[in-house]
C-alpha cells in the first residue's frame, strides 16, 4: 500500500497506524508490513479500512494497487504469483459458498452504498441451502448496535418475505443500502426501525428497489 497516502488519510481521520491496527484486529506491526510491501491488504480488510478512514473502497483499492494492477505476492516454489484482489472476485474451488457483497459507509445517516461485485466468499449456512442468489454483507456503522456490531457478516435470503420485527437489507434507488428492522408497509411508505439512535424511518415506496430478509449472522465475519 502507498505509505504516503495512508499516512495522509490517517491524519485526516485523526488516527494513527496503531488505531487502524486495533480496528482491524491486527498487531501494530502488520500495518508497517503493509506499507513496506511485506504484507498485502486482504480483500476482506478493504471495507473495514475504508470505513475507518472515511473514504470509498475504490480509493483504498487504488492505493493498494501498483500501476492499476493488484500487487502480487512473492513467488511460491513451483507456482506463479497470484493477485489478492483478483482471487477475491472468483469463488475458490470446492465447497458451497455464497458471495460477500461489498458496501462502503455513506453519510452521517449511516446509509451504506453498494460497490461493484463481491469482495469474497463465505461458506453457505444451512438455512440458505438451495437458496438461489443468497449472499452475505458486512455490517458497517453502529446504527444497529447492540444487535449487530461493525464487521459482523450478515446472511441474507433475497426471496423470503420479511415479517414484522425481523431485520432486512433495503436497497434504494440512490444505491444506498440500509440494514434495519422491518416494521411494515404503511400506505406508500416502508417503515423501518433503527436501534442506535432509536428511531423510526419512513421511506417512500418510490425510493425502494428491494427489501431482503436477514436470516443469520457470523460474528467473526
Amino acid at each position: 500500500m502507498d505509505a504516503t497516502w495512508l499516512h495522509q488519510a490517517l491524519q485526516r481521520a485523526g488516527a494513527s497506524q496503531a488505531d487502524l491496527a486495533r480496528h482491524l484486529g491486527l498487531a501494530a506491526s502488520a500495518i508497517s508490513r503493509i506499507t513496506s510491501g511485506e504484507r498485502q491488504v486482504k480483500a476482506i480488510e478493504v471495507p473495514h479500512i475504508a470505513t475507518f478512514l472515511g473514504v470509498s473502497q475504490e480509493e483504498v483499492l487504488r492505493h493498494a494497487l501498483t500501476d492499476g494492477v493488484a500487487s502480487a505476492e512473492p513467488a511460491r516454489r513451483g507456482r506463479p504469483p497470484r493477485s489478492t484482489v483478483a482471487a477475491a472476485q472468483a469463488p475458490p474451488p470446492g465447497g458451497d459458498l455464497v458471495p460477500i457483497k461489498s458496501a462502503g459507509r455513506g453519510g452521517t445517516d449511516q446509509q451504506m452504498f453498494l460497490e461493484d461485485g463481491p469482495i469474497g466468499y463465505t461458506p453457505r449456512p444451512a438455512n440458505l441451502n438451495g437458496v438461489r442468489d443468497a449472499y452475505a454483507i458486512y455490517m458497517i456503522g453502529d446504527s444497529m448496535e447492540p444487535r449487530y456490531e461493525q464487521g459482523w457478516l450478515l446472511h441474507v435470503n433475497p426471496f423470503k418475505p420479511p415479517t414484522r420485527g425481523r431485520d432486512v437489507v433495503v436497497y434504494k434507488t440512490s444505491q444506498a443500502v440500509l440494514i434495519k428492522q422491518f416494521i411494515g408497509w404503511q400506505g406508500d411508505h416502508l417503515v423501518l426501525h433503527q436501534l442506535n439512535p432509536d428511531e423510526t424511518l419512513r421511506i417512500p415506496r418510490a425510493e425502494i428497489v428491494e427489501c431482503h430478509l436477514i436470516v443469520g449472522v457470523d460474528q467473526e465475519g
